[in-house]
């Protein structure tokens, strides 16, 4: 699962203080939620913010004050620094469920739809964290479409796309939200197909997640994906990709032996995923990798059936 923290933010001390928050909570008091907030001075107001490092983790009142600061300023360096304090701090199992609490779920969301992709990544990573939570799963599901929209239409590769892929692989790790990715699964493999290797590895742990309910077995068969995809059932293929790609291939045969499908035929569109899997082309891959020097890939082989 992700839920890895924000760490290079850490150690660049871009942690909100307590006395920081408290001084900008306390200029910022009285104004409308929603409204313009307050801004800082360009040079000093900024050092101040970093000054007060925290290395411990937040307690309510000060993630209250925090989450008060994130709703009523609109500076972008305010944001992006709250944003990741506050990812940082939901790494923490107590706060994640504080934070929820404190209804700062919707707050930090409403920041994914910043035109700003920094900011937009850091709300990402945060959500991210929180997801690791599954009764935050219930609140942060809203932003799944907004999410897939955005790792979809993107930049390839970049820093936004990947904190979306991470949240949207935590939000599918149960079966509870995995329909709601049903009609983005064909772009889902055009990502993997067209990604660097970091993306492919995020996308490959996406839909394992996914190839491990038997109600997304159809979907994912009837997908449409493009031929290139039997290029990594191959050899030389890294071993993170490799690995991966043949899980997904197990979960997807274990779902189909649960159905009784493999007995009969089922109907499924040309160029569907379902004619590559099954193909004699994927056949004569799987035969090569059974000799493959890795013992790992060998044993994840082995378990897929003969063609």
């Amino acid at each position: 699962m992700g839920g890895a923290r924000d760490v290079g933010w850490v150690a660049a001390g871009l942690i909100l203080g307590v006395g920081a928050c408290y001084c900008i909570y306390k200029l910022t008091r009285g104004q409308r939620q929603g409204g313009r907030g307050f801004r800082l001075r360009p040079s000093s107001s900024a050092e101040d913010l970093t000054n007060g490092s925290h290395d411990d983790v937040l307690n309510i009142d000060q993630l209250q004050k925090l989450l008060y600061l994130l709703e009523s300023t609109n500076d972008p360096i305010i944001i992006e620094r709250a944003l990741v304090t506050l990812g940082n701090n939901a790494a923490f199992s107590a706060n994640q469920v504080i934070i929820r609490e404190l209804g700062g779920i919707p707050v930090i969301g409403s920041k994914i739809n910043n035109p700003n992709h920094s900011i937009k990544e850091k709300a990402l990573n945060a959500l991210n964290n929180l997801s690791v939570n599954v009764e935050n799963q219930v609140k942060i599901k809203v932003y799944v479409n907004q999410v897939c929209k955005d790792v979809l239409s993107g930049p390839l590769d970049s820093a936004v796309q990947l904190a979306g892929l991470r949240l949207l692989t935590n939000m599918t790790v149960t079966n509870d939200h995995q329909h709601m990715l049903r009609s983005y699964i064909t772009d889902l493999f055009h990502v993997l197909l067209t990604g660097n290797g970091s993306t492919k590895v995020q996308v490959l742990k996406l839909l394992v997640n996914l190839s491990e309910n038997p109600a997304m077995a159809d979907g994912l068969l009837s997908a449409q994906v493009d031929s290139s995809f039997l290029s990594l059932y191959n050899g030389h293929v890294p071993k993170e990709i490799l690995l991966r790609v043949l899980t997904f291939s197990q979960n997807i045969s274990n779902c189909l032996k649960k159905e009784g499908c493999l007995a009969v035929q089922p109907t499924f569109p040309k160029g569907s995923l379902f004619f590559l899997l099954y193909g004699e082309e994927c056949a004569q891959k799987m035969r090569a990798l059974a000799e493959h020097h890795d013992a790992d890939v060998k044993e994840k082989v082995t378990v897929l059936p003969r063609f």
